[in-house]
C-alpha cells in the first residue's frame, strides 16, 4: 500500500520554483451565500421591498389590498426547506387553478403539495370552511322591520318574563332588514336610562340607514310614559341631524294587560314619528 503524498513544508521550498508557486498560492475563499436564497433558491419574500411584503401591506393597508398570491401566501405564514412562501402560495393556486377552486380541496388534495404538512393543510381548511359558514348565514336573510309588528315578534321572546326595563336598539339597512340588536341598558322595574348619544352610537357602528328604539315595560301595559315621549322627541331630533332614520319607538308589553290587545305601543303608529 502506498503512502498518501504529504504537502511539501514551506520551510524547505525553494523561492521562485513551481513547487513554491502552489504551495503559497491562497486558495480563493467560496463566495458567502446570499440571504435571500433557501438551499441556493432565490427566496423571493425576502427579495421584496420590506414594505412589498405581504404581511406588511395588509398591516398598512388592510387585507383588501392583497391580491389572492399574497392573501394565500398571509395564510400559509411561512414556506419550507427550499421553497418559500411566495413560490409555495402561487404552486398552490396554480394547481387549484383559482383561490375559488381551492376553497374546495380537502386536507388530502392540499398534502399532495410539497411544503404542505398537516397542520398547514388543516389551516387552510379552517379558513375556507369558516367562508363557507358566513357565505351560508347571509343566504338566510334576517328579518324585515318594517311595521311595528314584526318588531314586536322579534322582540317578544326577549323581553318575556323581564322584571326590569331593558332598552335595544335594532339597526336596519335601507331595506329593514336588520343588522343587530344591541342590549343598551338594564333598569329598574319602572324604568331605565337611555343616552341620545349611546344610541345613536349603535347606528353609526352599524352603518346603518336607520334604527328602532325599543324597550320593555314589566308590568305588561304598554303605555308610554312622559319621559317615553321625551327622549323619542330628543332622539329623532339628534337622529336628523345625522340623517339616521329613526324608524319607530316601540314599547313592548303583554297583549293580557294591554287594553288595546296588542302587547305592544308604536311610536310611528301614534303618530310621534
Amino acid at each position: 500500500m502506498s503512502a498518501e503524498p504529504t504537502p511539501p513544508d514551506a520551510a524547505s521550498v525553494q523561492p521562485g520554483s513551481a513547487l513554491a508557486e502552489i504551495a503559497y498560492r491562497r486558495i480563493p475563499a467560496a463566495p458567502a451565500a446570499d440571504p435571500r436564497s433557501v438551499l441556493g433558491s432565490p427566496n423571493r419574500l425576502l427579495g421584496l421591498a420590506a414594505g412589498e411584503r405581504p404581511r406588511e401591506r395588509a398591516l398598512y393597508h388592510g387585507v383588501a389590498a392583497l391580491d389572492d398570491l399574497e392573501l394565500t401566501a398571509l395564510i400559509l405564514r411561512s414556506g419550507t426547506a427550499g421553497l418559500d412562501v411566495i413560490t409555495l402560495a402561487e404552486r398552490l393556486l396554480a394547481e387549484a387553478g383559482s383561490l375559488h377552486a381551492l376553497a374546495r380541496w380537502r386536507e388530502p388534495d392540499f398534502r399532495r403539495l410539497k411544503g404542505i404538512g398537516r397542520v398547514k393543510a388543516v389551516q387552510l381548511c379552517t379558513v375556507f370552511e369558516i367562508a363557507r359558514r358566513v357565505l351560508s348565514a347571509e343566504r338566510q336573510l334576517a328579518p324585515e322591520l318594517a311595521e311595528p309588528e314584526a318588531v314586536y315578534a322579534y322582540l317578544r321572546p326577549r323581553a318575556l318574563g323581564l322584571e326590569v326595563e331593558k332598552c335595544w336598539v335594532l339597526t336596519v339597512n335601507s331595506r329593514n332588514r336588520l343588522l343587530r340588536c344591541a342590549e343598551l341598558t338594564s333598569g329598574t322595574a319602572n324604568q331605565t336610562l337611555v343616552r341620545t348619544a349611546e344610541v345613536l352610537r349603535e347606528a353609526v357602528r352599524e352603518a346603518a340607514a336607520g334604527f328602532i328604539l325599543a324597550h320593555n315595560h314589566p308590568s305588561g301595559d304598554p303605555e308610554p310614559s312622559s319621559a317615553d315621549l321625551r327622549i323619542t322627541r330628543q332622539l329623532r331630533t339628534a337622529a336628523d341631524t345625522l340623517e339616521i332614520r329613526l324608524h319607530d319607538h316601540l314599547i313592548v308589553g303583554d297583549p293580557a294587560v294591554d287594553r288595546a290587545g296588542l302587547g305592544y305601543y308604536s311610536f310611528k303608529r301614534g303618530g310621534h314619528l
